[in-house]
Order: C-alpha cells, then structure tokens, then sequence
C-alpha cells in the first residue's frame, strides 16, 4: 500500500535552503567593495585566498576574534542590525591594532533560528561599512541557520581577523619606560562592552523607553546604545607610518575591564600607569548610567570605557610631536598620564596631582 505520510523536506524542519542563497546573493555585492588588491579568492568559494601585501620583508601574521555580546539584545528590540556589524569588525581589528598590524582579511559566523535576509543583509552591509573604514576586505563567512536553537528573531555573531606587521614594527610594549606619555583617543560611546550592566540600569531599573530622548542625550536611548565602536585603524596607521620608529612604544584597545583592565596588559612588570581624571570628555551615556544605578565610581572604572576608547603609550620627547599630529587628523586625542616607576598595573589621581 502507498504511504499517506507526508513526505518532508529540510524547510518543514526549520531551514529555508532559497533563504540563504538570496542571502548570499545579496552579500556578494558587498564583499566585493571591501576587495584589496591582494585578494585572490573571496566570497563564493570554500576558502579565500590571500598573497601578503608588497613591502613587507619579515611579515608576522596577527590573528584576533570577537564578538558583540549582549549589545545585540538591543538590536532585537529594535530591529535595527545595520550598526552590528561595525561593532563586530571593529572588536577585532582594533585589537590587531594595538600590535602594530595592518588588517587585512575579515570572516564571519552568523547563526540564527530561522533566516530573515533582510536582518542578515543588514547586518552584513555593517560588516562592509567596518571593513571599508579598516581597509581590510571581507572575504567569506558562514551563515548557520538552527531551527529551535536561536528564538525567533534572534541570532549570535563572531568575527575573525587576519592582519600584518613587519617584525621590526611590532609594537609590544617592550619599550615601554617610566616617564612616557598615555595619549587617548576617545570612544564613540559605550562601544560594545558594559551592556549587561547598561541594560540593567536604564531598562529594566529606570524603565527607560529605546525609541524615547533620554536624559542628557541627544537623540534617542537606542540611538545612543546602538551608536557603532569607533575603528582606529586609518588614524592610529598613519601615526606609526610618519612617526620615527619607537616613538610609540604600546598601545591597548579599552573593551571589557575599562582602562585598569585594559591599559596593564602591554605595561612591562616595572611600569605602572597614572592616569589624571578630567583630562578627557566623557560622553553623557556615563554619567547617566552612573548615577541611575548608583554604579561606584571603582565599578564603572571596570566595566565601561567611559570616553576613551584606544590608548597609545608615546616616548615622552615625542609625546608633543605625536599630539598634534593626532589634533591636526581632529581625533579628539588628550594627554591623559604618564608611566611611572612601580609594580605594574594603573591608578588615578586628579587632574593636578
């Protein structure tokens, strides 16, 4: 007798095959404007392939992978994935950065419960908008569709980085000695770290509304939330190309510990790092934090960026040098500390201190 059960197909159990190549067909586009030069094989294939750019006579590789976290709570709420993407780059080629290195190639993982190609178009045209403003070029990823794994409307991103140094420009902090300058260049907002803390306190205990003003902030609450991580890239690139070599001597991208947990990562064991308070803007989403969660001062000092979002360790006969090119590229860049003699780690004194 012929079976009357149904027969079923990869879509009844939750994946839409025709989805994710009209995703595809859509990101093909936006990969090629992200194409350098060096680009052999991109997006289409099993693997990308890469010659090393030209110049370089002792190329080190750097690799570095990211996330966003719970940032992407607010997307959700607001359907808004467009910004997400930059974030995810940035995560990653700002921490290339802090080597010295020169981004070169960005993949990502994107899974979901079920595909939306409009969300993930979105969020992939952010992954494009970051890697352009990086220089590097996004050349494949994977979309992993998970039926009953993801709730509806959700979804989870890495991303992965490949850059370039050549040995004799590796910046380590090795150098690093009592008496050099800590210049910042200052974040966009909180950047993609703290948003546990963040939600708790304006959502869920001031029951601030995502698509209202918020005190002290212009625009909107998820405006300001969703407010994509600054990339250092061209700037912080340029700087290490005119300055003489050494004249930078390390670097930190301030993400998840704030600045104490960040800064003594490239100080060597005998250098401790003093940062003067007041020396630099903090945005208004801080203090607002702060002060509706009644967060302690030692707590946001760990959790956020609280303004400053990159870094640099400078020789002190070239910190002046090294400053005002920063001004003249109009980074908002502030003297922020020095380095002194003691056990390694970061404290903060006043601004007169």
């Amino acid at each position: 007798m012929p079976s009357t059960v149904r027969a079923l197909t990869y879509a009844d159990a939750g994946v839409d095959i025709a989805a994710g190549d009209r995703l595809v067909r859509n990101i093909g586009p936006l990969a090629r404007r992200t194409r350098r030069p060096e680009i052999v094989a991109g997006v289409g294939g099993f693997a990308a392939l890469a010659r090393l750019p030209r110049g370089y006579r002792e190329p080190l590789l750097v690799t570095c992978t990211d996330g966003v976290g719970t940032k992407l709570r607010v997307a959700f709420a607001l359907d808004r994935h467009d910004t997400i993407g930059v974030d995810l780059v940035a995560m990653s080629v700002n921490d290339l950065l802090t080597i010295g290195a020169e981004p070169l190639l960005f993949l990502d993982y994107f899974a979901t419960g079920r595909l939306d190609v409009r969300r993930g178009t979105d969020l992939v045209r952010g992954i494009a908008r970051g890697c352009r403003e990086a220089g590097c070029s996004l050349v494949g990823g994977e979309t992993a569709e998970m039926p009953s794994f993801y709730p509806d409307g959700e979804y989870d991103v890495a991303g992965f980085a490949v850059g370039v140094v050549e040995r004799r420009r590796v910046v380590d902090g090795s150098g690093i000695r009592p008496g050099d300058a800590l210049i910042a260049l200052p974040s966009s907002g909180l950047h993609s770290n703290g948003f546990a803390l963040a939600r708790r306190v304006l959502l869920e205990r001031a029951h601030l509304r995502l698509d209202r003003p918020a005190p002290g902030l212009r625009g909107t609450l998820g405006d300001e939330l969703l407010r994509p991580t600054r990339i250092y890239v061209r700037t912080v690139r340029a700087l290490l190309a005119a300055a003489p070599n050494g004249a930078v001597r390390g670097m930190a991208h301030v993400t998840g510990g704030g600045l104490p947990g960040n800064l003594p990562r490239v100080l060597p064991a005998n250098c401790r790092a003093l940062v003067r308070r007041g020396t630099w803007r903090t945005p208004p989403i801080f203090p607002l934090i702060q002060r509706l969660g009644n967060v302690p001062r030692a707590e946001m000092d760990r959790t956020f960026n609280n303004g400053v979002g990159f870094v640099l360790v400078v020789a002190a006969a070239h910190a002046e040098r090294v400053a005002a090119y920063l001004r003249r590229w109009r980074t908002g860049a502030r003297r922020i500390g020095e380095i002194v003699r003691g056990a390694r780690g970061l404290e903060y004194v006043a601004p007169d201190a």
